[in-house]
């Protein structure tokens, strides 16, 4: 009877492991400087794979717009200053909708921008997702800057597509995110694009990643 009790409990928490492991979201974080065509790429992986793209910039700036909103001013200042949103919001918004789309496979888009983004992320989501890779559309600051300014004068709508903004972006970009990219490196987690070349190239390469 002890040998069953035993063998029962060992059985439950091993059943409750894979569980929970089963559970588990599975996420590809696409970073990139501001321009590097992380969105148009994201569509297309949409398109051909199934994920599910969330874009952390986009969900701060639907946020920021919600009647209501507890964080909108907040966000709207970071947004204008070119700086980070803090870490309990953007991990909130997106945590909300991944749940919401009932799915499990999910490109992060633009997120993690800095250590504090880093460490909230492991320190509220690190159980509950398996990170596949870190999808890094590597490209130039002249031709992120075009791109962005050629966004805006087209009617983005983005209040962010400026050129004093970008300079403000570039700069924490630069700063803060590159180190991120840095410690996924140390880990071999980052798969690098070269994201300077036609997008329809661009994303022969990245098609390889996700058959691979």
């Amino acid at each position: 009877m002890i040998i069953f009790k035993t063998f029962s409990s060992s059985f439950q928490k091993f059943y409750h492991t894979i569980g929970s492991m089963a559970s588990k979201y599975n996420v590809v974080f696409v970073l990139g400087g501001p321009g590097a065509g992380k969105g148009t790429q994201c569509a297309k992986i949409v398109q051909e794979f199934g994920y599910v793209h969330l874009s952390a910039g986009d969900l701060l700036r639907e946020e920021r717009s919600s009647d209501g909103s507890e964080f909108g001013e907040l966000i709207e200042k970071h947004i204008n200053d070119g700086t980070i949103v803090p870490v309990e919001i953007t991990c909130s918004l997106i945590e909300r909708a991944m749940k919401a789309s009932g799915k499990d496979n999910f490109l992060i888009d633009g997120f993690p921008r800095n250590q504090n983004n880093l460490e909230g992320w492991e320190s509220v989501m690190g159980d509950k997702v398996n990170l596949k890779f870190v999808l890094f559309f590597s490209c130039s600051l002249e031709v992120c800057s075009e791109r962005c300014l050629a966004r805006g004068a087209a009617g983005s709508g983005r209040s962010d597509d400026n050129l004093e903004t970008l300079k403000k972006r570039f700069n924490t970009y630069m700063t803060a995110t590159m180190p991120i990219i840095e410690h996924y490196e140390k880990l071999n987690l980052v798969k690098k694009i070269d994201a300077s070349a036609d997008p329809e190239k661009i994303f022969e390469e990245v098609k390889k990643l996700f058959q691979s």
